[in-house]
């Protein structure tokens, strides 16, 4: 995942694949979704006005390994 972060447009865009895009649904005036041939997301663009809808100073990322290290629990493959 990619989060790209274009401030003299005030916009965001999250790639959330590398398959590329097929089609792109309208969610509102300010928000797409990104779709592959079978309809899975692939990014997410919030155009214009982005900085009322995310807190972009202060974005963190947290994944389940990190928030399993504190715990008994562990992730494996399989």
């Amino acid at each position: 995942m990619k989060i790209t972060h274009y401030p003299e447009t005030d916009s965001i865009y999250i790639d959330l694949s590398n398959r590329p895009s097929f089609e792109t649904k309208e969610i509102n005036s300010d928000l797409n979704v990104d779709l592959d041939e079978s309809g899975r997301p692939v990014g997410i663009d919030i155009h214009g006005n982005a900085s009322q809808y995310v807190d972009i100073a202060n974005i963190q990322f947290e994944t389940a390994k990190s928030k399993l290290s504190n715990t008994q629990y562990s992730i494996s493959r399989m």
